[in-house]
């Protein structure tokens, strides 16, 4: 049996060249934490970067947390270093920038298989080019080993050569394509970042606006971020009380052999009650991983 995915309501992106950055990171309460290699580090400290992320990633601080890495993009001479040295590491996923294709997919599973990436460590996705939502789709069934796709907003805003704007209208459409694209093929979908920092209602603005088109989580870029993300992601006390309310009316009905139920005069149907244990089940998730991360001494929760 397939285990259950782990809760990623918050990624948190961590600099790689930021040794107090990687330091702070297991006392923070993101569900996943991506250390960066890529667009925060560099061209003159990418290999020691290298080093110092894969060493933190091998310790297992950050556990029970999934530690996810964004390596540099194909063609880069980083790139094949960074497939090596990641895939060796215990990381639980590899994430990519800027993949377009199912062809790139399949190359870049080819690639880690051939670095020994054990089956466990996934491969994430970025989607952040007007081809790559154009083909999101393809890009989330090339392949089982791909996990995730994440959405890299300021890298479609800037080639589309539109306005980073509230509300986010220019890439609403593109935004929407990849949630289909992810939904289509049964993987999870994180929203892109919030640049603003200290603009707390801007972001819960966003981030709402996020779960209400169907992602998963949101990447964040600060720690003020993570809380927001989590509660907005999350299910609500209210959320999960209705889940269950929804649930045992059905099983009521089902009993009495009735095909449907009513709930506080609204009709119940079997739609209605796999969405009520989808979130019944992320919030049990959500519960555990606080318990064994409370036993290790984090303050994740």
């Amino acid at each position: 049996m397939t285990e259950p995915a782990p809760p990623r309501r918050s990624a948190l992106y961590v600099p790689g060249n930021n040794s107090r950055a990687l330091g702070k990171a297991a006392t923070l309460a993101a569900d996943v934490f991506i250390l960066d290699l890529e667009d925060a580090v560099g061209d003159d400290v990418k290999t020691e970067s290298r080093e110092r992320v894969i060493d933190v990633v091998r310790t297992g601080v950050l556990a029970p947390r999934e530690v996810v890495v964004r390596i540099n993009g194909v063609g880069t001479p980083w790139h094949n270093p960074d497939v090596v040295a990641v895939s060796g590491s215990g990381a639980d996923a590899i994430l990519v920038p800027k993949v377009e294709s199912a062809d790139q997919v399949r190359m870049l599973v080819d690639s880690m298989v051939a670095a020994g990436a054990p089956a466990r460590t996934k491969l994430w996705v970025m989607v952040e080019t007007p081809r790559a939502f154009l083909h999101a789709e393809e890009i989330a069934t090339a392949s089982d080993r791909v996990e995730v796709l994440v959405i890299g907003t300021n890298d479609l805003v800037n080639d589309l050569r539109a306005r980073a704007v509230s509300g986010r209208g220019p890439v609403l459409t593109a935004l929407s394509l990849a949630v289909l694209g992810a939904r289509s093929a049964g993987k999870v979908i994180l929203d892109g970042v919030f640049n603003k920092i200290g603009d707390d209602a801007g972001f819960a603005s966003e981030a709402r606006q996020g779960r209400e088109m169907g992602f998963d989580g949101k990447t964040v870029v600060h720690p003020s971020q993570i809380g927001p993300a989590n509660d907005t992601f999350g299910p609500s006390t209210d959320e999960i009380s209705h889940a269950r309310a929804v649930v045992s009316a059905f099983d009521e009905a089902r009993t009495a052999g009735k095909s449907v139920a009513t709930l506080d005069g609204t009709m119940i149907e079997a739609l209605h009650v796999r969405d009520a244990q989808r979130i019944l089940d992320l919030a049990g998730r959500i519960d555990s991983r606080s318990q064994v991360a409370t036993t290790n001494g984090s303050t994740h929760g």
